[in-house]
């Protein structure tokens, strides 16, 4: 089982929105110094949404390569297609990923039998560890804890990202699935708490920014140190709450090219972030001793 602390890694453009690698390599190296458990390549916080598919398949390619098998790297692969998303997910098995992060289907707003035969197509098209996502706050559609046991009996689905920052749901989808299933918090403010009830960790964005105290933070709470964990969380608190002062990653990404990790580069409709906002990230990053 993968756990701990999963980064959600931005993909470093330049001022034209040109993928730029240098960066993508340094960053897969400042993250492994850095203590991070895992790499998600090509999430959300990596623009998934404006990559076209071969750029997608080369950052994970280039990701996998860096990292070289040093820690898991898990690609994203969701799509609100069924027959995309397995093409996909069998390219990221063909480039060398250790699992697939797979969204629901957004905007076509599935009913639950539909999400049930969507993941079970791709897990029985590809044999790789799958990890659910489910993000109604992005997708307009919730995947509910019923739906996540039945799906967890299939072989390859490992896991789940749980990203409703609703705490009860662990305990509800522990309860319907088995203890070798992993289930992951993607709600950073509420990454302490989730754990602490018996998640295996966090598909973090904070991580871009903290990752050597967001997996202390993670690594205590996974194991019942609540008290450590707070002390941790606290320095954390008011990152979590500005990377999401406008949408993910617009705050994340200006956050690594403050931090002299990558150049100041993001695709349209996204945006760079607006000078308003630009003391309260830094703020928050003093607080955190990411600057």
């Amino acid at each position: 089982m993968i756990q701990g602390s999963i980064v959600a890694l931005v993909t470093p453009m330049d001022n034209n929105g040109v993928i730029d690698t240098d960066s993508l390599a340094a960053l897969c190296e400042f993250h492994i110094a850095q203590g991070t458990d895992a790499l998600v390549a090509v999430g959300t916080t990596g623009e998934s949404a404006t990559l076209s598919e071969e750029e997608h398949c080369d950052v994970i390619k280039f990701i996998v390569k860096q990292v070289a098998g040093r820690i898991p790297v898990i690609a994203g692969t969701g799509s609100n297609s069924t027959t995309e998303a397995i093409n996909l997910t069998r390219k990221a098995k063909e480039l060398g990923a250790d699992a697939c992060l797979i969204v629901t289907p957004y905007y076509n707003k599935p009913t639950q039998e539909g999400l049930y035969l969507h993941y079970k197509a791709i897990a029985e098209a590809v044999d790789i560890a799958q990890i659910l996502y489910n993000v109604p706050g992005r997708t307009a559609c919730d995947m509910l804890p019923e739906t996540i046991g039945r799906l967890s009996k299939i072989a390859n689905i490992v896991g789940v990202k749980e990203a409703t920052g609703d705490l009860s749901r662990v305990k509800q989808i522990r309860d319907l699935t088995s203890p070798d299933f992993a289930i992951y918090t993607g709600d950073d403010a509420t990454s302490r708490e989730f754990c602490l009830l018996g998640g295996n960790g966090s598909i973090t964005v904070s991580g871009n920014v903290a990752p050597r105290l967001v997996h202390e933070m993670i690594t205590a709470a996974m194991a019942g140190n609540a008290e450590i964990a707070a002390d941790i969380d606290t320095k954390l608190a008011e990152l979590h709450k500005t990377l999401f002062i406008q949408a993910n990653p617009i705050p994340v990404k200006w956050a690594v090219a403050e931090m002299g990790l990558m150049q100041k580069g993001i695709r349209l409709p996204l945006t760079w972030l607006t000078e308003e906002c630009f003391e309260p990230v830094r703020a928050a990053m003093h607080q955190a001793g990411a600057l």
